[in-house]
């Protein structure tokens, strides 16, 4: 009798465990295309700013340093407030964080297209720019704990939409410039993140931890070299590199092209093209790094975006237009291989802290080193060459690749051209 009684339990709660699954899986499904939306949007606020640049510079009578230092507050401040917006939703909530930090994006950029003076941009652009920090360690979170062990796929979408916004934004922006003034604009985009702002508080699961199952919660780690703190400082360095050669070369791009004759509009559709080769380029070099190494994968980006570069530099214009797709492949083909590696080199097994520290040192690299390295350079030897420093820049990534390999834990990784 015990035994039929067990039986008859477990047929009851068979069913109960299935619907658990199914809200669970449909749960997953709904955070992944919320914080995707949320990604595009922050993602395009980040790169339409370089379709303004020459706008401001027009208004404004700015040097590239000047252009730098505007770009970089952006940037700086969702590099510098990322832990702080974790620290944030563990007391608020990860749904309310993330609603709230859109929103105040939004307002930055609302509060940019009021403002009569460049000091008044300078504050709004920082205020946009904190209200992005909370969208990529918060959403990476977000989508962990829905999928559980089997994250990796669902992130690698959610890195993608991210370059849809890349891919929309800035041409719509350019396009729109041409029509009217960059301040009617502003507020356009900003009325699209409050909209986003609001699906985000309306649609994203309150706790999608709660639904994950305990095997997802307990699993293992993946495996680290907890005593070899160097590799994972190396790889830092990489991403710092890696991440300063990106903006200084796309902070001189609408000039280069402007010298070839392109407008506004063409500014626009370059960083889409740009964008679409970006997008595609975390596709393929995600795959080549398991199946060809780290080490290959990243000689062949940084190698690769060096000479494409060089090749915008020097050819006309619709010869560089063309290339422009290859470049963006390259550019973010090198980030989409390193964002892999860091659960391998992660100290004492804590890729939290290492995904959140890796994130602020290659952002805020990137924020300081534009200003105060590549828009000097601006001023003093003009766009050209300061373009082709940002080519050097990806080429000295080679030799650190070379100083790391033999740290990585996969075998296969350790190989060398």
């Amino acid at each position: 009798m015990g035994i039929l009684a067990g039986m008859i339990t477990d047929s009851r709660t068979l069913p109960s465990a299935r619907s658990e699954q199914a809200d669970a899986a449909a749960d997953g499904r709904r955070s992944l295309v919320v914080v995707g939306v949320n990604h595009a949007l922050h993602d395009g606020y980040t790169d339409m700013i370089y379709v303004l640049l020459p706008v401001w510079q027009a208004e404004f009578g700015l040097g590239y340093v000047a252009l730098a230092v505007l770009r970089s507050l952006y940037v700086g401040a969702l590099a510098g407030l990322q832990m702080p917006s974790a620290a944030l939703a563990d007391r608020f909530g990860v749904r309310t964080v993330l609603a709230l930090g859109t929103l105040l994006g939004a307002g930055g950029y609302a509060l940019a297209g009021a403002s009569g003076g460049l000091i008044g941009l300078c504050c709004a652009l920082a205020l946009s720019g904190a209200g992005s920090s909370t969208q990529h360690p918060l959403a990476s979170s977000v989508i962990a704990r829905a999928y559980g062990a089997a994250a990796r796929g669902p992130l690698g979408t959610y890195n993608f939409t991210g370059d849809l916004g890349k891919a929309a934004l800035p041409p719509l922006v350019g396009f729109l410039l041409v029509r009217t003034d960059w301040r009617p604009v502003l507020w356009l985009v900003a009325g699209a993140g409050l909209v986003v702002a609001v699906v985000v508080a309306c649609l994203l699961p309150r706790e999608p931890a709660s639904r994950v199952t305990a095997s997802a919660k307990t699993a293992s780690p993946v495996p680290t070299r907890a005593s070899d703190p160097t590799g994972f400082r190396l790889l830092v360095a990489i991403g710092m590199l890696d991440n300063a050669a990106r903006p200084a070369f796309l902070i001189y791009l609408p000039f280069l092209l402007q010298a070839k004759g392109a407008g506004l509009s063409l500014v626009g559709i370059a960083f889409a093209l740009v964008a679409i080769g970006g997008a595609l380029g975390k596709a393929v070099f995600g795959r080549l790094g398991e199946r060809f190494g780290v080490t290959r994968s990243v000689i062949l980006t940084e190698a690769g975006t060096a000479v494409a570069i060089l090749a915008v530099v020097l050819l006309p214009l619709a010869p560089a237009l063309a290339v422009l797709p290859l470049l963006g492949l390259m550019l973010n083909g090198t980030s989409s291989v390193l964002y892999g590696t860091v659960p391998d080199l992660a100290p004492a097994g804590q890729v939290e802290r290492a995904f959140a520290i890796f994130y602020t040192w290659t952002l805020g690299g990137s924020a300081l080193a534009t200003p105060l390295l590549y828009g000097p350079l601006g001023d003093i030897v003009g766009p050209g060459w300061a373009a082709m420093a940002a080519a050097a820049t990806a080429a000295m990534v080679v030799p650190l690749m070379l100083c790391l390999s033999p740290r990585l834990t996969d075998p296969s990784t350790q190989e060398t051209p």
